[in-house]
């Protein structure tokens, strides 16, 4: 059975930033919102609507697919311009999305397990674990 879809959280609208020690800022990258999911079913790219893009971004899928868990990401797949920084009218053009790629900012599930419970740097610190030793376990094995 595919693992159900998780609607993202939207960000809402405020007069201005919130401030002290209790609040985490994130950038916000110009690209489209997605989840990535690796589950019985395979890897899936899905939009905040549960579209299926999987075919359309597949270094995202080749990255997921080096991850040894069954797992859900959050995040932001762009398109970089010449100078490097993320594009919004370069990922909407539809050329570059092979080269498109992930950043991803929160961990929803974990080898079958609802994480959204978990605090934020909880999930974060764990979403940075997996990415750390997926990398770790690449550059070992690429030379």
């Amino acid at each position: 059975m595919p693992s159900r879809f998780i609607e993202p959280c939207l960000p809402s609208p405020a007069d201005r930033p919130p401030s002290g020690s209790n609040w985490i800022h994130e950038i916000k990258h110009d690209g489209y919102r997605l989840m990535a999911r690796r589950d019985p079913v395979g890897i899936r790219v899905l939009t905040r609507r549960g579209n299926d893009w999987s075919n359309r971004f597949p270094l995202v899928v080749e990255a997921v697919n080096h991850l040894k868990v069954r797992s859900a990401f959050d995040g932001e797949v762009v398109c970089c311009d010449e100078r490097g920084l993320a594009a919004f009218h370069v990922l909407r053009r539809r050329q570059n999305e092979p080269e498109a790629f992930l950043y991803a900012f929160d961990l929803l599930e974990l080898n079958g397990t609802d994480m959204r419970r978990e605090p934020i740097e909880v999930r974060k610190a764990t979403l940075a674990s997996i990415l750390r030793k997926a990398a770790t376990a690449c550059s070992s094995t690429s030379i």
